[in-house]
């Protein structure tokens, strides 16, 4: 984790699990309790086979990445960088035998910013239940969690490598066999931005509700769900948006086009911050710049907040160097249309309508609901927003505890209490939860196609209110 979160700490000395006094006197308010959280458990359940299975093959591609580098260590680090590939190699293969033989989950050590807030989970679960958790036993979002925080406990304990990347990778070769794909969408941006300022309210409409489209289906592009093998984006994205509007469960596009249009054309002085939680790295990072640039240009909104992990996370997740190697690829890329995306892009950074936020809270294992308890500065920054777009799973697992809602309760009640601003998730369904749907949607659609929820075919654009 980045040296200058040490600053964060302030905030979180007295952070506490999830379920503290205020998150339980909260939910013993509400008229009917929660449901059970997803869990390896339930034999059977996608959490049980994806901690049987797609796991452990994560954390093998992990040692043979690292294994892969070991002459790179040697001629940076001599026999240091050997050593030290040796021992983190250990540590994984242990963690491994520890995962797949349903052993209790342990303290981590390293230090770091997060460890208090990370040690004081495992307490509360281990007081929950009057024993450890354990990767089988205890809530699927929690253990999933806590293996890609120790993959990155095995890095950083074992210098000089500390620094290294595990999964960069399988992300630069996303970007790279993607690239056909964003040649294409950064075509389209640019001579759409020709005369952006001529268009009327109808036609950015038009646009906007097709960026959004790319930007949904570019959250299929997820290195986590197909356990590091190839999954980038090869066909048009633009070409496949009116045969996939079918395979939209819950569209409410037009919802966030009415906030976004009113705010602009009751203040066109006043600013309009949007604020994006960021989900891949590769295809669906640079259409969710697109998107960005479009909406800036525009003048939809005035000002981009992006929000990335810290760390390497969830095989594909994007993190500061991503989104900086992704904005010098675009600039040195020999098409004239992705180098000037990037051109552009490196300079909404600089200016400041862009800007990068990796707070440690999106490496915690925490349902979204915890925190304005668990980090309060987060939340406040979070309500600044006019409008926060979360993409992918991993992000709608959180806002929803990761439980097993009802397919008909409404997304604002599963939210429990998470209203910072008016917010939207846009995501392809790769894991089974799913909410707001119409009665009688869900049940049909396990009849026809039962992995309707996993595969990737099917999204939602959700959005939430705050009101």
């Amino acid at each position: 984790m980045s040296v200058g979160q040490a600053g964060e700490t302030a905030h979180l000395r007295h952070g506490v699990a999830c379920r503290n006094v205020t998150t339980m006197s909260k939910m013993a308010m509400q008229t009917t309790p929660l449901p059970a959280s997803l869990a390896g458990k339930f034999k059977g359940s996608f959490a049980y086979n994806t901690i049987k299975d797609r796991m452990p093959l994560i954390l093998t591609k992990v040692i043979d990445t690292l294994h892969r580098h070991k002459n790179e260590f040697f001629e940076e680090y001599g026999e240091k960088g050997i050593e030290a590939e040796k021992k983190a190699i250990a540590y994984l293969s242990k963690l491994r035998n520890e995962l797949q033989t349903d052993k209790p989950l342990i303290a981590m050590n390293d230090n770091l910013p997060d460890i208090t807030l990370w040690n004081q989970y495992l307490e509360y679960h281990q007081n929950l239940s009057n024993q450890p958790p354990s990767w089988f036993q205890s809530p699927w979002l929690y253990t999933e969690c806590y293996m890609y925080r120790r993959i990155h406990e095995a890095i950083v304990l074992h210098p000089p490598i500390g620094d290294f990347d595990v999964f960069k990778e399988e992300k630069v070769h996303a970007f790279f066999n993607s690239q056909q794909a964003i040649i294409v969408l950064s075509t389209y941006l640019q001579e759409l931005l020709k005369n952006i300022k001529d268009l009327d309210d109808k036609c950015l409409k038009e646009e906007f509700f097709k960026l959004i489209q790319v930007s949904l289906w570019g959250n299929k592009c997820d290195l986590s769900i197909s356990g590091g093998a190839d999954n980038s984006q090869k066909a048009d994205p633009l070409q496949a948006l009116q045969e996939l509007k079918s395979f939209v469960l819950v569209d409410h596009t037009e919802k966030l086009w009415s906030l976004l249009i009113n705010k602009k054309k009751m203040d066109r002085e006043a600013a309009t911050r949007l604020d994006i939680v960021l989900d891949n790295a590769g295809f669906e990072l640079a259409a969710d710049l697109v998107l960005a640039d479009f909406l800036l240009s525009s003048k939809l909104v005035t000002e981009i907040h992006f929000h990335g992990k810290s760390i390497p996370w969830y095989v594909s997740d994007t993190t500061k160097r991503d989104i900086n190697w992704t904005i010098t690829q675009m600039q040195s890329a020999n098409n004239k249309w992705m180098s000037r995306c990037g051109v552009s892009w490196e300079s909404y950074m600089k200016n400041g309508t862009w800007v990068y936020h990796d707070h440690l809270f999106w490496t915690l294992p925490h349902e979204f609901s915890c925190m304005a308890q668990v980090t309060p500065d987060l939340y406040a920054e979070l309500q600044k927003s006019d409008l926060i777009i979360f993409k992918g799973d991993l992000n709608y697992r959180k806002l929803l505890g990761d439980r097993k809602w009802e397919f008909t309760v409404p997304f604002h009640q599963a939210l429990n209490n998470f209203h910072p601003a008016p917010l939207c998730s846009l995501r392809t369904l790769k894991c089974d939860i799913q909410v707001g749907l119409k009665p009688g949607q869900g049940e049909q659609l396990t009849n026809t196609e039962p992995e309707w929820m996993i595969t990737g075919k099917y999204g939602i654009i959700q959005f939430d209110a705050a009101a």
